[in-house]
């Protein structure tokens, strides 16, 4: 972890701490337990309402002071930088997935994870029915039509027989469709993680954080 010493205007020294936004997002959520839920302006339905930077920095500048964020946390202070970056999540746009994806992100943080992207996962063909016996499993079939053939019998006369056609039903698992969206769910989250960190970093809101360009890494199954 780096550090960056920065001078404040009564002259006296600080220090702030140097995360990546995946940690400071930890940070805020499972640390400070910050939460997502904000008041609306009055002027603002809540469908379809995101907080966006612009609207924390008015509030911010009507306040005049560091935010209390004491009322989302039992028993506690919870960091005003912490509520900022809670607010900052809360404005994911439309387009990164909205309100959908901000909880999803605040979920994540809360409980330290990464998103499954499902690492090593290669779809195999297996058997949809098995069955079990003495010499122990193996797939099963199921009767998909019927055929008359001709036999020789026991006194070599030919005749007709009527037979099963059978045929194992297979499928692929894991399905290559539940990989792709899975990795297309990671992306997505990577999309929306590189949003909140140019948002903090472009803000400047931050009083004892400082975001830094580092993000998870990008298409790891690549």
């Amino acid at each position: 972890m780096t550090l960056q010493r920065t001078i404040s205007r009564a002259g006296s020294r600080s220090v702030k701490r140097a995360l990546s936004v995946q940690a400071a997002l930890e940070w805020a959520f499972r640390i400070e337990q910050a939460q997502l839920e904000l008041p609306l302006p009055p002027d603002v339905t809540e469908e379809g309402f995101g907080f966006g930077l612009e609207y924390v920095l008015l509030q911010r500048a009507v306040l005049g002071c560091k935010i209390d964020g004491g009322q989302h946390k039992i028993g506690g202070y919870t960091h005003e930088d912490a509520e900022v970056i809670a607010a900052t999540v809360a404005g994911i746009p439309g387009s990164l997935g909205g309100k959908r994806m901000a909880i999803r992100v605040a979920e994540l943080a809360r409980a330290g994870l990464t998103p499954d992207w499902m690492p090593g996962a290669v779809p195999r063909c297996v058997p949809t029915l098995v069955k079990q016996n003495q010499h122990g499993s193996h797939a099963g079939t199921i009767v998909v039509g019927s055929e008359r053939i001709r036999v020789r019998g026991a006194n070599a006369r030919a005749m007709w027989k009527t037979i099963d056609i059978l045929a194992c039903p297979v499928t692929f698992s894991p399905h290559p469709q539940q990989i792709e969206a899975a990795r297309r769910g990671y992306d997505d989250w990577c999309c929306a993680l590189g949003w909140v960190r140019d948002g903090l970093i472009a803000g400047g809101m931050l009083r004892e954080l400082e975001v830094t360009t580092a993000m998870p890494k990008i298409r790891p199954w690549a």
